[in-house]
């Protein structure tokens, strides 16, 4: 056996040097890649969304415009809300008085349309003293209403 000559001298282990954090491994530029486009997407689909819920918006407010009297307002949010009551349940707008009413209800947490500012679409359109506390009052209930009818998936 040979032994190590005296003069050699052993250095300890040396570690290499970290990698530089800039420029990315490719797989980061990827991943980058993928989260902006799933970014995009989803402010796309809320602006989109925004958007169609502004017109819808719009289309509720220029229709209850258009009513004249009081009683024309009280028949075309009548109209609006058994049109969207479709995209919920497609017997719905065969419904009548308090059932109608009843339909409405369903799924809030307080009835605004039996006992609330919406009991007026019972008889509203044949009235002819409705004052403008009532017309606001169920014009609020019955927008919001048809807001979310809107909204949901059919």
């Amino acid at each position: 056996m040979q032994q190590a000559a005296p003069d050699l001298v052993l250095r300890d282990i040396h570690v290499a040097d970290a990698p530089p954090w800039w420029p990315p491994a490719p797989g980061w530029w990827i991943l980058a890649g993928l989260a902006l486009v799933v970014a995009g997407s989803l402010l796309f689909l809320a602006w989109r969304r925004r958007r169609r819920r502004h017109a819808v918006a719009r289309l509720f407010d220029d229709a209850v415009a258009r009513g004249g009297s009081p009683a024309e307002q009280v028949a075309a949010m009548s109209e609006l809300l058994r049109r969207a009551a479709r995209r919920i349940d497609p017997e719905a707008d065969r419904l009548q008085g308090d059932d109608w009413l009843a339909f409405l209800d369903r799924g809030l947490e307080q009835p605004v349309f039996v006992a609330g500012a919406g009991a007026v679409l019972r008889d509203g359109a044949f009235r002819r003293d409705l004052g403008d506390a009532e017309i606001a009052g169920l014009r609020s209930v019955v927008r919001a209403r048809f807001l979310d009818w809107m909204e949901r998936k059919p």
